[in-house]
């Protein structure tokens, strides 16, 4: 299985979960969406799957320093478009397992998720 995790090299959550990752030897590729960017597709599919309103992160200080017109009458257009201006509105981290992907990091997701035979 390869996995990829995307995310921000200096977030909190990212570390934590890198470091999960790293102590159960599972192998991961990293990509950080403030050097490489993040593909609207790929983008379009996570709120598909997850809700717009579950992959934007509304808690971070970007979003909370959007003007008062951007935070407002959000709809996913609207939503996904923020995120690709600026990707450090996306939650973090999201990992992508191949047939399936978690956002958010919980360590006993991570452990059912990556548990031999998945």
């Amino acid at each position: 299985m390869t996995v990829t995790m995307y995310g921000i090299r200096n977030c909190d959550t990212i570390k934590k979960a890198r470091a999960w990752l790293d102590s159960h030897g599972i192998a991961y590729d990293f990509h950080d969406y403030k050097q490489a960017g993040v593909d609207e597709g790929m983008l379009r599919a996570w709120c598909d799957e997850f809700g717009w309103e579950a992959v934007l992160n509304r808690a971070g200080t970007t979003f909370r320093k959007l003007s008062d017109a951007d935070r407002t009458d959000l709809d996913a257009d609207k939503a996904r478009a923020l995120m690709l201006a600026q990707p450090s509105m996306i939650r973090r981290p999201v990992l992508d397992l191949g047939r399936r992907r978690l956002i958010g990091f919980k360590p006993e997701l991570y452990r059912a998720a990556l548990a031999p035979g998945d």
